[in-house]
């Protein structure tokens, strides 16, 4: 049964997901793991996969983590933690891959003001092609600049 608790968790972990996105991808993924982001940043890499989306693979395991902790384990709290990461990337593939970076051909004609911030946003990040001159890092919560 659903309680008040497994909301909060749930939203709480969705919310500290935006944290953990912002945080690694300004020390993660523009520091020791670029390697892996590089190609994110490239506009001519010739596969629709990139070596950046490996990090939705690794959140992806956590999550799973929890869903097993939660089914095997009994531990009732993982499920909603779990979920909420899930959840998070989720709201992160549509909005970063396919709202932003149009991997896929949808929502090509939201037009709303929090949207033009999140894709100026993401816009200034990519102005940058090196790993160390980006900035704003965030993905669903982003600086009130951008919404001007």
């Amino acid at each position: 049964m659903i309680t008040i608790y497994w909301i909060l968790i749930f939203l709480v972990t969705f919310c500290i997901m935006e944290f953990m996105a912002w945080f690694t991808h300004k020390y993660i993924m523009h520091g020791f793991l670029w390697y892996l982001h590089k190609d994110h940043h490239q506009k001519d890499h010739n596969s629709w996969f990139e070596r950046n989306d490996a990090f939705f693979i690794f959140y992806g395991i956590v999550s799973f983590i929890c869903f097993y902790i939660w089914s095997y384990e009994g531990v009732w709290f993982t499920l909603p933690i779990g979920l909420g990461i899930m959840a998070y990337g989720a709201a992160y593939f549509l909005v970063h891959d396919i709202f932003i970076h149009q991997r896929f051909r949808l929502f090509t004609r939201i037009n709303n003001k929090y949207a033009k911030g999140l894709r100026k946003a993401h816009k200034i990040h990519h102005k940058h092609l090196g790993k160390r001159e980006s900035e704003c890092f965030g993905m669903l919560f982003v600086p009130f600049k951008y919404f001007k």
